[in-house]
């Protein structure tokens, strides 16, 4: 499978990867002034000559760098650099696909694209890339894989990076598969215990294992608390990171897109690692930039794809070593003669000349070659064969407000619309994103249940400044799921900040919709230690699944007189139907709110389904212990989870029905969800029902995922980013009757 620029200009790992996917190359140079003209190639102000130019095929310039750089510097390169003269062609075609044999302690069967993929990642530990990306889409066993890997090349430790949702996962899958490998979970109590031993015993602890599994958020504590300290009664401390000090035989990173941002703490956390073998799982290698495929790449510390080099000397090295200086201080030269092999050979052949240009065809064959040699990509429709997946039916579900319902909303509505209408007068509709996207949000919640707008949190608040016993997102004003702190010192759901960011039109710009500070944030941060909520029956059914935290909408309103909305009348009456024809059908209910899942498990209770849930504000202890009372126990019919908490890296095959109770404009999200049943395991057809009210910003939502469908289709790159986008044209079709 091969990356590519198609016609309309978007990234696709299925456009043609080969000459044929570009139009014919034409050829530019630069003027002073910085613009580009028809005429010769120009590197630099030294350049070639037109006349110099003429009858010069690509192929002799096959294997020179490529950006800025006048031709004389080339060879100063290649005689400090000898072996980079020969990189590209010295690199192996793709191989061929081979099926490894079984292993023997692993007890669940691998289909033959799963033993060819064991096959490729055991061949590929012994490349230069000592690792790799393995880059399946979402459901089709890139666990699976992995741990039979580690049985077949049964080297330790292992070190396992997981988003803390999958932690526990990882250890059932591991020891479902196989009796052969020894797991240790280090994270909370667990990790405590250890890390207050002496160092020496901290080692020899973790040498008794073949595999340690941890989350992104750990590891990043640990190195932060090593590299840069913390203060403690107002003097900086540094604590000796234990999972630093270890030499790994390999690491894993599941939903390795968590790191697609190098410059973070968290890519500098996981970087810093003693590794000899390193292998990165997404289902989504690439969204926005290259810049973020090129972070899988560098974790493999291979030579010279992840390298810094000198022009004038032999220099080279993994790290800019410019700190504070603008002299290396490995060599002593300036940092303008030193470049990154990877932006000079591909990042800027491709951005900075014209998608037909032959630098950014040169820039595409050698991304591709490099892909073919460090990725293994496989979709569901490729491998249907060996899959089986049963089919898969999407439907719409489509009420109407009641009387009441509506007299709220169209009052709501008009308001919000005349706002906007004065923002879009005075042309500041883009300068008042903060405020529209929380009137967007109002009026989802107005969709889904009134109640919902009535009683809010309080986020307007700096952290610390309240007694609170409740951290408040600033954008859902609801209790934060995977709280996250920005600079302002304001609270927010991670999910909810990463939406908001994305469909801002301009982030360098956005500000906080609070203080209106610069929203500043690191999305990669490690998750805020949460206050312990006190927690309360709910009533009703049996089980943990009733159990409601104090602060629930539940305890704040009286349920005595409460009534029901349309949205939640139509779940509980696709739901009973389900019932009636089979009672042992399992069901995931998904929404972005948790104050509506708290409405949802209420009725439910009351109409008599035994209710699982699943929501940001559980240790992961308790997010494994409910998924396995609803994997295990048949009276468990009906799964609340909440999408920011439970929309990836989760396995819920028991369910053969998915319900989206509330919408996005970025399809994405939804395909998440649905991935979470349609997935290796799955046998049952499946059905996913999205609940919308018809004549509400909903229906529009659904209107505008659509037509940017229609933009995008079946690519993955820079199209990514006009889904999560919301342009002023967008903003306006939504606030449109």
């Amino acid at each position: 499978m091969k990356l590519a620029i198609c016609q309309d200009n978007t990234f696709s790992f299925n456009c043609l990867g080969d000459d044929h996917a570009l139009a014919s190359p034409k050829k530019f140079k630069r003027k002073k002034d910085g613009t580009k003209t028809r005429g010769e190639i120009i590197h630099g102000d030294d350049s070639e000559s037109e006349n110099e130019s003429k009858g010069k095929k690509l192929d002799d310039v096959r294997d020179l760098p490529l950006g800025h750089i006048d031709y004389s510097s080339y060879r100063s390169v290649f005689r400090n650099h000898p072996y980079l003269l020969h990189i590209w062609s010295n690199l192996p075609p793709p191989r061929a696909p081979q099926q490894i044999n079984q292993p023997a302690a692993l007890k669940i069967k691998l289909l033959p694209f799963q033993r060819e993929g064991v096959k490729w990642m055991v061949d590929q530990e012994d490349t230069l890339f000592n690792g790799g990306i393995l880059a399946d889409e979402m459901g089709m066993g890139k666990t699976l894989q992995t741990i039979a890997l580690m049985l077949v090349n049964h080297m330790r430790p292992t070190l396992v990076i997981c988003p803390t949702v999958a932690l526990l996962q990882w250890k059932a899958e591991i020891e479902a598969a196989t009796d052969a490998l020894s797991v240790f979970v280090f994270h909370g109590d667990e990790r405590d215990k250890l890390v207050a031993k002496d160092r020496s015993i901290i080692k020899e602890e973790l040498d008794k294992y073949d595999v340690l599994l941890t989350t992104y958020g750990v590891v990043e504590t640990a190195y932060r608390r090593e590299y840069h300290g913390y203060r403690r009664k107002g003097q900086l401390h540094h604590e000796k990171s234990p999972l630093h000090s270890v030499n790994w035989y390999r690491i894993v990173l599941d939903e390795a897109h968590y790191i697609k941002d190098r410059m973070t703490n968290s890519f500098r956390a996981m970087f810093s690692l003693n590794t000899q073998k390193t292998w990165m799982l997404t289902g989504t290698p690439l969204h926005n930039r290259l810049g973020e495929l090129y972070a899988l790449i560098r974790m493999t510390k291979s030579d010279p794809f992840s390298m810094y080099f000198c022009h004038s000397s032999p220099c080279s090295s993994l790290d800019w070593t410019f700190r504070g200086s603008k002299y290396c201080y490995k060599c002593g030269v300036k940092s303008i003669l030193h470049f990154n092999y990877w932006n000079m050979h591909i990042l800027k052949p491709i951005q900075n000349y014209p998608i037909d240009s032959v630098e950014s065809r040169q820039g595409f064959k050698k991304l591709n070659k490099l892909l073919d040699n460090v990725m293994l990509r496989r979709t569901k429709i490729e491998r249907a064969d060996d899959m089986g997946l049963p089919p898969r039916v999407i439907v719409t579900r489509r009420d109407k407000f009641s009387p009441e319902e509506e007299d709220l909303y169209v009052s709501l509505f008009s308001d919000y619309q005349r706002e906007f209408e004065t923002y879009a007068h005075h042309g500041t509709v883009l300068n008042n994103y903060a405020n529209l996207f929380e009137l967007i949000t109002r009026m989802r919640l107005a969709a889904n249940h009134p109640d919902l707008l009535r009683l809010k949190l309080n986020p307007n608040e700096k952290l610390g400044a309240s007694s609170s016993d409740t951290l408040v997102c600033s954008l859902c004003n609801e209790e934060a799921e995977d709280p996250v702190l920005a600079k302002c010192r304001h609270v927010f759901c991670r999910v909810d900040a990463q939406m908001y960011v994305n469909g801002a039109p301009d982030s360098s710009t956005l500000r906080c919709p609070v203080c209106f500070a610069l929203f500043d944030i690191d999305l990669t941060q490690a998750e805020m230690a949460k206050p312990k909520a006190p927690r309360i029956s709910g009533g009703g059914g049996g089980g943990g699944s009733t159990t409601l935290y104090r602060r629930s909408i539940v305890n704040r309103i009286d349920m005595a007189h409460w009534k029901s909305s349309t949205k939640i009348e139509a779940l509980v009456e696709e739901l009973s139907q389900h019932r009636q024809g089979n009672a042992n059908i399992k069901s995931i209910v998904f929404s972005q709110f948790v104050n509506f899942l708290d409405l949802i498990q209420w009725r439910l209770n009351r109409a008599g389904f035994s209710v699982c849930r699943l929501d940001g504000r559980m240790s992961p202890q308790q997010r494994n212990a409910v998924i396995q009372t609803f994997m295990t126990h048949p009276e468990y019919t009906v799964f609340l989870v909440s999408l920011k908490a439970g929309g990836v890296a989760l396995n819920l095959t028991e369910a053969s029905h998915v319900y989206l109770a509330d919408c996005w404009w970025n399809p994405s999200v939804e395909v998440q969800a649905m991935d979470r049943i349609h997935r290796m395991g799955q046998y049952r057809p499946i059905k996913v029902t999205r609940i919308i009210i018809e004549n509400s910003i909903e229906s529009r939502i659904i209107a505008l995922q659509v037509k940017k469908q229609l933009l995008v289709s079946s690519t993955i790159g820079r199209d990514k980013k006009s889904l999560n986008h919301l342009s002023s044209q967008d903003m306006q079709f939504l606030f449109t009757s």
